[in-house]
């Protein structure tokens, strides 16, 4: 509960939010406490004369967790868990904007007795990013925020050939089909693209609702997106909306609506009625806000706004949905809404991204699985996810150890091998070409 006051102190979420900003963090900390039995190396019998293969994970060293405002404790938690458990030590980057959260969990490691240096903490902003990368003790670096700095931070530390894993931004489709459960559906689109005041990587940008867009079924889920919608009040008790970061956050989100304006968009739902209604009250308000987009290339359909906003576009036919997905830059997240499995898995086969969702507007994969966007995005760069079995491989080294033993001079030893070795040329006649030990 502590932590959890401490997130919406800082960063504006409403208390239910906050306690499950926590409550994902100590999902990854459970699973780093298995990776003892996750982590197990291999040992194999590789070919005749005794000779075997084997595998261990080693530490890297020292890592570098560069972390963004919107998760000021879950994101931390995707890489410290499991960087300490793997044997690492971690020097820990949190946002300017949220210093607080990880600055007390840091204050109560070292109360729960864990070793000086181990865990570091580090504020800042670029100059400290950069004296990190750029330190040659640091053998590794995790990055989550916008996608220009996270290409930015992959390419310094390819340069330094350095391990990287650096999660950018996002522009998640979410495509309503024709026999998707109204209720369900309008519910499950309101927190996507609502929850946490929209600022999260994986949260709903644009609306895709197929078919007709008079048609009685479309109409519906339309009308109950927008309703549900208009109830959300501000604030930070639980089932409110808090304020966006900051004022530049507050300007970006409102340009973006009124460039919807200017290119001939229609406001269905408009947020911007908190900034008056709110005035009295700290904060950056703009609240749920609803755009009908007649023109798929309007910049809110195609560029993160990574705010309260929803983009709503309709299409007539599947494949134009997926046109639309598969022309966006990112590759974070998608779902689709449908009640017929069949019609589920020919989207899930053709969208492009790397966490997918039927009837899941947020399908943030839970461990042991993985997060993290597509390869060849802007939602990716770098190597591996950063969580589950992805960020086993990329805080370790994988060490392959392949050995031979001189035979015992013990003539009950070497009697058996060799009759071991004529009885199995006996039975198949093999000889093993690929074994160069001992030989030229």
């Amino acid at each position: 509960a502590e932590l959890a006051r401490l997130i919406v102190l800082e960063n504006g979420k409403n208390l239910t939010e906050a306690l499950a900003d926590v409550a994902k963090g100590n999902e990854t900390v459970e699973y780093a406490c298995s990776l003892p039995q996750l982590s197990q190396g291999k040992i194999d019998v590789v070919s005749g004369g005794g000779i075997t293969c084997r595998d261990r994970r080693d530490p890297l060293g020292v890592i570098a967790s560069i972390v963004p405002f919107n998760f000021p404790f879950m994101v931390p938690h995707w890489t410290l868990p499991i960087a300490l458990v793997a044997g690492n030590t971690i020097v820990l980057k949190p946002s300017e904007k949220v210093p607080l959260t990880m600055y007390r969990v840091v204050e109560l490691l070292e109360e729960a007795g864990f070793p000086e240096g181990v865990v570091n903490l580090v504020n800042g902003a670029r100059e400290a990013v950069e004296g990190l990368i750029d330190h040659p003790l640091v053998r590794a670096v995790t990055f989550v925020g916008s996608s220009p700095v996270a290409e930015i931070v992959s390419r310094r530390c390819r340069e330094l050939n350095k391990r990287c894993t650096a999660l950018g931004g996002a522009k998640n489709h979410l495509i309503a089909l024709q026999d998707c459960d109204i209720e369900g559906t309008s519910s499950d689109v309101v927190v996507s693209y609502a929850g946490c005041a929209g600022q999260r990587c994986m949260a709903a940008s644009v609306l895709l609702i197929v078919g007709d867009e008079e048609g009685t079924h479309q109409k519906a889920l339309l009308q109950n997106v927008i309703e549900k919608a208009a109830k959300i009040q501000p604030g930070t008790e639980p089932g409110k909306m808090g304020p966006v970061i900051d004022d530049h956050s507050l300007k970006k989100i409102l340009s973006y609506i009124e460039r919807s304006e200017k290119e001939g968009a229609t406001i269905l739902l408009d947020g911007r009625s908190w900034m008056s209604e709110m005035a009295s009250s700290k904060g950056n308000w703009i609240g749920p806000t609803i755009i009908l987009h007649r023109n798929k290339a309007d910049g809110a359909m195609n560029e993160e706004v990574f705010g309260p906003v929803l983009s709503v576009h309709h299409v007539s036919t599947w494949q134009e949905a997926i046109a639309i997905e598969n022309a966006n830059p990112f590759g974070n997240a998608a779902a689709i809404y449908t009640t017929n499995g069949g019609h589920a898995e020919w989207f899930l086969t053709r969208v492009r991204a790397a966490m997918l969702g039927v009837n899941i507007g947020i399908p943030v994969p839970r461990e042991p699985f993985s997060f993290g966007g597509l390869y060849g995005t802007k939602s990716k760069y770098g190597d591996m996810d950063i969580t589950g079995d992805g960020a086993i491989e990329f805080f370790t080294n994988r060490i392959k150890i392949t050995s031979k033993w001189p035979v015992p001079s013990v003539p009950e030893y070497t009697m058996g091998l060799v009759k071991q070795q004529q009885d199995q040329k006996k039975v198949n006649g093999i000889v093993d070409h690929a074994n160069f030990a001992g030989r030229m």
